[in-house]
């Protein structure tokens, strides 16, 4: 991936950055030439991936945010807004795994997994939406939106019945938010991923049970974050210009079955 700053001026604000994908991403961004804004509800971690970010040379602020309250979103957008710029470019990275079996599944986890999965993500497009519309993203090559959601939004990972309804509504709320949208320049994408080792899911693909599950992957691996790359500067830059509404699979091969 060529260090071509294709984001230069334009600002980024990424959820769920206190580490995993969205600390990720967030880098890749600043690396692009972005302004990047890390959220999370751990303020004290979002500081210090953004301090390691400003280290580089690139422009990197953090923001304390809980994506299931929407007062928590109206205020950090507001925040980032008065002090670095209308948001260009969303990263809708937050996500709880809603793990449980349908059986057991108790109605506050049910809810978790939906109050973060899909609420969240819903009122965080909202509000970078309402900027780009008021602060005419249009005229600067247009808005970006990319929701993160899984391959759980087209295939059934077993035991995560609340992870995978809350990921086939974030691919249909994409689809419906590009089309309301699409005149205001706004495009927006879902990026699915396949299994990647996060803090997350470690622990269980250590285990015997997860490293049988990773031998039923087509190439028996998991895939690296850096492997989301190129799908990602795609959806966040003038590559997405045509582009909206779309789900995009980067999944190593692991929806094949």
């Amino acid at each position: 991936m060529a260090d071509e700053r294709r984001l230069e001026g334009r600002t980024a604000l990424v959820t769920g950055a206190s580490g995993g994908l969205g600390a990720h991403f967030a880098e890749v961004l600043a690396r692009q030439g972005a302004r990047v804004v890390l959220t999370a509800r751990r303020l004290d971690k979002v500081e210090a991936y953004a301090a390691a970010i400003g280290r580089t040379g690139a422009e990197a602020h953090a923001r304390a945010l809980d994506v299931s309250d929407p007062a928590s979103i109206t205020a950090v957008f507001a925040e980032a807004a008065a002090a670095i710029g209308p948001v260009d470019i969303l990263v809708n990275n937050a996500g709880v795994s809603g793990e449980g079996r349908a059986i057991d599944l108790t109605p506050d986890a049910w809810d978790q997994a939906f109050d973060v999965n899909v609420r969240g993500v819903f009122f965080c497009a909202q509000a970078a939406a309402r900027q780009m519309i008021d602060s005419d993203a249009a005229s600067r090559g247009g808005g970006r939106t990319i929701n993160v959601a899984s391959i759980a939004a087209h295939t059934v990972l077993p035991g995560l019945v609340a992870y995978n309804a809350s990921k086939a509504a974030v691919g249909m709320m994409t689809r419906s938010l590009a089309r309301e949208w699409a005149r205001h320049h706004i495009a927006v994408n879902a990026l699915c991923p396949g299994y990647v080792e996060t803090d997350i899911n470690r622990d269980w693909f250590a285990t015997e049970g997860g490293q049988k599950q990773i031998k039923t992957f087509p190439r028996r691996r998991l895939m690296d974050a850096q492997a989301l790359d190129d799908a990602l500067l795609l959806l966040a830059g003038p590559g997405a210009g045509a582009l909206t509404g779309s789900l995009i699979t980067v999944d190593d091969g692991q929806s094949l079955g």
